[in-house]
């Protein structure tokens, strides 16, 4: 299986400055000129025409990068512009090509300039350069040279570090699935995931996510209201800009791991169901064209389900099974009994029929529906009988003892509550 593992980048900061500024040149470069040569003569360039044409062009001007990293540096631009040209046939007509300079980019190193050596990754520069030597943990020692396929040299914008992602072949094909039966997943702001089959249903509540999000919310208007009050880009309306900066860092790191850990729990729970398949509610489109009142289009449009499904598609991989997508219109407004079918649009978290008296968890039912609606085409087909309620990760309480109450600093850890209430009485 091929997977990408981050690990530390221990190399100085203006060594790796140079090489993403390398890449960037290179680059921007491509783009400059291929722009330039369809503005003259109309003429779409070919990727390998480019490549020489920028090799021509940089004969002799000093190089730093190995030559198959320039390549992908090169390649990068018409990656580009494929991904926004099938974007486009997609019917996204906002959609531009690239036309933006980088001063930096994301270093690629191929297999052809990596090498193994004593535990540590040797990564070539052109010729003349000391390779740059990454030690490696030693959870990947046992590795061969040709497991490495490619290796990233990535700026984290919100920790402001540099980090190395390694892609890994480690040749294991994945298993089978654990059985031939099809669970359902229906993804929700409230409740994160509610996971089905024909006999039981799984909520995974996690409401700690919505509240880390109504934090960043309103530290971040805090902080916001209190630059109003600066001259822009005076030294206090920057220390308040890089205070935003650490908060967005800060809850995005604490998102991720609710998220990781939620989708965790969604791929053992189908593991121990034996299911062959997963099938999740498609909300890709939820927050398209809605005109909701300002909170509620709020949390649409910050509800992080795309990561959600993300995680739990590889999780799934990992483990042998399939994700797949249905369509979930009206899947948790429609009575899942069979002999009723009525609709209604439910008010709070409890579905109640009007019709036959059925009561239910509004997003049971959404999960159930939309496991029937993939078996049987129709809803209404499954209603499950058992529901659990399940809480993926412990919220240690005892960090947020003994603290100030201030309005928008509730809910973080002392030691960084601390820190950022000090800088807003600076």
């Amino acid at each position: 299986m091929i997977t990408t593992q981050v690990i530390k980048c221990r190399i100085p900061e203006q060594q790796a400055d140079n090489l993403n500024r390398e890449s960037g040149r290179i680059y921007t470069a491509v783009m400059v000129e291929h722009w330039r040569i369809y503005r003259r003569k109309g003429v779409w360039l070919k990727q390998s025409q480019a490549e020489k044409l920028n090799d021509l062009y940089d004969a002799d001007a000093p190089n730093l990068l190995h030559a198959h990293s320039r390549d992908a540096a090169q390649q990068g631009f018409y990656k580009a512009c494929k991904t926004a040209r099938t974007l486009r046939r997609e019917g996204n007509a906002e959609v531009r090509y690239p036309y933006r300079r980088r001063r930096f980019r994301t270093t690629v190193w191929k297999d052809t300039g990596i090498r193994l050596r004593n535990g540590c990754l040797l990564l070539s520069l052109a010729r003349g350069f000391e390779p740059v030597v990454i030690p490696l943990p030693p959870r990947f020692t046992y590795l061969p040279e040709e497991a490495f396929r490619e290796v990233r040299l990535v700026y984290n914008h919100k920790r402001k570090k540099y980090q190395w992602h390694l892609v890994i072949d480690d040749g294991q094909e994945p298993p089978e699935a654990p059985g031939d039966h099809v669970v359902s997943v229906d993804l929700g702001e409230i409740h994160p995931a509610v996971a089905s089959d024909h006999s039981q249903a799984v909520v995974f509540s996690a409401r700690e996510l919505r509240a880390v999000i109504q934090y960043r919310n309103k530290t971040l208007a805090e902080i916001t209201r209190l630059q109003s009050r600066c001259k822009k880009k005076s030294r206090r309306w920057w220390r308040l800009q890089r205070l935003k900066n650490e908060i967005r860092a800060y809850c995005e790191r604490k998102i991720r791991d609710i998220l990781h850990k939620v989708s965790r729990a969604v791929v053992d729970w189908a593991i121990e169901r034996k299911a062959r398949f997963i099938i999740i509610g498609d909300v890709r489109d939820a927050g398209n064209g809605k005109r909701l009142a300002r909170k509620s289009q709020q949390k649409i449009s910050q509800w992080p389900h795309g990561k959600l499904r993300r995680y739990i598609t590889y999780k799934a991989a990992m483990a042998g099974i399939t994700v797949l997508l249905q369509n979930e219109a009206y899947t948790s407004q429609t009575c899942p009994n069979l002999e009723c079918g009525h609709q209604h649009k439910p008010k709070g978290r409890d579905f109640k029929c009007p019709k036959c008296g059925l009561r239910a968890h509004r997003d049971v039912v959404g999960a159930a529906n939309i496991l029937s609606k993939y078996l049987y085409g129709l809803i209404g087909g499954i209603c499950p009988q058992d529901v659990r309620f399940v809480q993926p990760f412990k919220i240690e309480r005892e960090k947020y003892r003994g603290r100030s109450k201030h309005p928008f600093l509730s809910r973080m850890p002392v030691s960084f509550h601390t820190v950022v209430l000090n800088r807003l009485r600076r």
